[in-house]
């Protein structure tokens, strides 16, 4: 096609746009007023503050493009760069540090147009030929998506917008839970009796009879004198020699097994504590009294 067929056919485009793009400036009594009264006087900023509403020259272009009903996949570029040069005239008579993005795209819009305006390059058959408005296009769908989707982030409800945040303060009472003494703490406490009864043995040869029922009463006896509640440590006497301290040991676990006393510790590697457990029996056996579990010679 020539250049003035391409002319005729935005001519023929044009009436219909421009009717849609320019509308009345105001209405008054169902009146369309064309044009703004001469003794009409608009505040300096006025154009400004209207402009900021905008927030890029994308935003105004595609605020003119809805607001005339055209079809983003179709645009008329001469009447709508018309409009879009008024705008920036206005702006850069105000603001001319506010038109300086406006104007880029001004520029851009003005060389759509004249591109429109030329011979389409020839191109292979079946291949169609490159629309001069295809990258604007995609740039203004971009953006229209982006905006859409920032309203509908800006719609969901806020907080100190839409609702606020309540504080309570809720009182708890905690329950100190103290950590369990493991078989490796009391084989370390025990090593440690032994080997301190190591250093204090005696060159002594003899034979006695050590009862495990005696130490389990020896040991009752020394918790109910000392409060009921001893280290662990306290309840060996090193001048027992090792097979004392073997029987003395057994009698305590013992007691333990027979939940008599209470094997206790406050937390990790810390001190081992004895103490008699609540249900234990008021009397405390005596020497030789019962039958005894077991026996050990040395």
């Amino acid at each position: 096609m020539t250049v003035a067929g391409d002319v005729v056919d935005v001519l023929e485009v044009e009436p219909a746009a421009q009717s849609e793009l320019f509308e009345p400036v105001a209405r008054i009594y169902g009146q369309a007023m064309e044009q703004l009264p001469l003794d009409l006087y608009i505040p300096p900023d006025a154009l400004a503050i209207m402009l900021d509403a905008f927030e890029g020259p994308l935003d105004l272009l595609l605020y003119m493009i809805r607001r005339a009903n055209i079809d983003i996949l179709d645009i008329p570029m001469a009447p709508l760069t018309r409009q879009y040069l008024d705008y920036v005239e206005a702006m850069r008579a105000q603001n001319l540090e506010l038109a300086a993005d406006y104007l880029v795209m001004a520029a851009l819009l003005i060389e759509i147009k004249s591109r429109m305006l030329l011979p389409r390059p020839k191109v292979a058959e079946g291949d169609e030929a490159e629309d001069p408005r295809a990258e604007l296009v995609r740039r203004l769908m971009e953006y229209e998506q982006m905006k859409l989707a920032g309203q509908k982030l800006n719609e969901m409800p806020q907080a100190e917008r839409e609702f606020f945040w309540v504080e309570t303060l809720v009182e708890k009472s905690l329950l100190v839970r103290l950590p369990e003494v493991s078989v490796d703490d009391l084989k370390d406490a025990w090593m440690a009796i032994v080997r301190q009864a190591g250093l204090k043995k005696h060159h002594k040869i003899g034979r006695e009879e050590l009862s495990v029922r005696e130490h389990m009463g020896i040991i009752l006896r020394s918790l109910q004198e000392q409060g009921g509640f001893v280290r662990f440590e306290t309840l060996f006497d090193p001048e027992m020699g090792v097979p004392g301290l073997v029987v003395h040991f057994l009698a305590m676990l013992e007691l333990g097994r027979e939940k008599m006393i209470r094997i206790t510790q406050t937390e990790a590697f810390a001190p081992i504590y004895i103490n008699i457990s609540s249900g234990e029996p008021e009397t405390v056996m005596e020497e030789g009294d019962g039958a005894e579990p077991g026996q050990a010679g040395a």
